[in-house]
């Protein structure tokens, strides 16, 4: 999820784009878009009220349980999530098995992190979850006024910080197996707050090449079933910016 969205990429469609059949659309993609997100709120709010059920134990053992109720499905969803993800990219003729599967996969996550970070910040899952919607509402009227026009050099820049971010989580992954990690990662310093400011900067700035690719795909006449690739490219945006705000956010409650 960290690694962000390098997926909507205009070549991932190339080789569809003479396909014969129904082409894609822009309505299509968003009417998918929409069918995944409610499969992430629904495994998402399934694993929260697990959490909470533990939790009504007390004290310290219910802590404990909870986090033991949502542990599994937290681990299972991030190891299954990146399997579903790859196969996304690699065996597109799949996708609208894989898509679905993916977005329940990653409600898992979404819900077992969610509530860990409520349980520590009550009420910043509520202001995370507006947040990121009003990011992605502001992005797309940025991109339909045209006022951010995506460029090829809009691309590559968004493409690079992407990557960069994905090997700095990368190392610090590593890392953490030999009981270290990068502090600016989790720090609320004024600089570990910068670097997630940056981090959300970017995922936002994925999301205009989201929806420049989809739109070009639509155009290029792209299949039908590839709707469901553009959906998927944009769930794994907004969880990572999701995510991310969730870090931001709990950062500015420590200072």
């Amino acid at each position: 999820m960290a690694a962000g969205n390098p997926l909507l990429r205009p070549n991932q469609f190339e080789d569809l784009a003479l396909a014969q059949g129904e082409r894609m659309t822009v309505n299509g993609t968003i009417g998918k878009t929409a069918i995944l997100l409610a499969l992430v709120v629904l495994t998402a709010g399934w694993t929260w009220l697990r959490f909470d059920a533990a939790l009504a134990l007390g004290g310290k053992q219910g802590v404990a349980a909870a986090m033991a109720a949502v542990g599994p499905f937290v681990m299972g969803g991030l190891i299954g999530g990146l399997v579903l993800a790859l196969a996304s990219v690699f065996a597109k003729r799949y996708i609208a098995f894989t898509a679905p599967l993916y977005a329940i996969a990653e409600g898992f996550v979404v819900g077992g992190i969610s509530a860990i970070f409520d349980l520590s910040y009550p009420g910043i899952v509520v202001t995370a979850v507006a947040l990121t919607f009003g990011v992605m509402a502001v992005m797309l009227f940025l991109y339909r006024s045209g006022i951010i026009p995506v460029t090829q050099k809009l691309r590559m820049g968004v493409f690079a910080a992407t990557g960069g971010i994905a090997l700095i989580y990368l190392v610090d992954m590593v890392m953490g197996f030999f009981g270290g990690h990068i502090g600016l990662i989790n720090s609320a310093s004024p600089l570990g707050i910068g670097f997630s400011l940056l981090v959300v900067g970017v995922a936002a700035f994925n999301l205009l090449v989201d929806f420049d690719s989809i739109e070009q795909a639509a155009a290029a006449g792209a299949p039908k079933g590839m709707e469901w690739f553009g959906a998927f490219g944009l769930i794994v945006t907004l969880v990572w910016l999701y995510l991310e705000m969730l870090s931001l956010l709990s950062k500015l409650q420590r200072r």
